[in-house]
């Protein structure tokens, strides 16, 4: 795996380069970098800065997003699927239309994102922080919820996930505070 500074990727970028395909971009700050479009399946972005970032229309997939910076940046129709991204910040993030199809989402903030439109299927989610984000028209088939805070989340339908006691649903309420299971 290639390893590359943030110059050297940004200077390829503007000169045309989209297929970053099995890059090293961990640890590296890219702070409202414009990249969409661009192909960083199978890459190592872990503890990289990227807030306020264009990243819409990027392939993430499989690719190691783990306690990255993310908050405030436009992910529109991006493609996080099968992506590791445990502990990472995506708050206030625009990820309509994002796909995070079996992605690994443990632990991360999602608080105030827009994820309306995004397939959430087979993701694990557990001990996510969801509170506040739009969630309409988003698909939770099979999506692992345990312990996830959905409060004040706009719009869920997560009938199709899987959550458990600790999970606080829209309303603060968790599960068995209504005798769910």
């Amino acid at each position: 795996m290639q390893k590359l500074s943030s110059q050297e990727l940004l200077f390829q970028y503007k000169g045309g380069k989209r297929n970053f395909d099995s890059v090293d971009l961990s640890q590296i700050d890219l702070f409202e970098a414009n990249l969409s479009q661009a192909n960083f399946s199978n890459s190592d972005f872990t503890n990289t800065h990227l807030p306020y970032a264009n990243l819409s229309q990027v392939s993430f997939q499989n690719t190691a997003l783990s306690q990255v910076e993310l908050s405030n940046s436009q992910l529109y129709q991006a493609n996080f699927a099968q992506a590791d991204m445990r502990q990472s910040n995506l708050s206030r993030a625009n990820l309509r239309f994002a796909d995070f199809s079996n992605a690994n989402l443990a632990g991360a903030n999602l608080q105030a994102a827009d994820l309306s439109y995004a397939n959430l299927s087979g993701a694990n989610l557990s001990g996510a922080n969801l509170a506040n984000a739009n969630l309409s028209h988003t698909s939770f088939a099979g999506t692992q919820l345990a312990g996830a805070n959905l409060f004040r989340a706009q719009n869920a339908n997560i009938a199709a996930a899987n959550i458990d006691a600790a999970t606080t649903l829209p309303d603060g309420h968790r599960p068995t505070d209504r005798g769910e299971s």
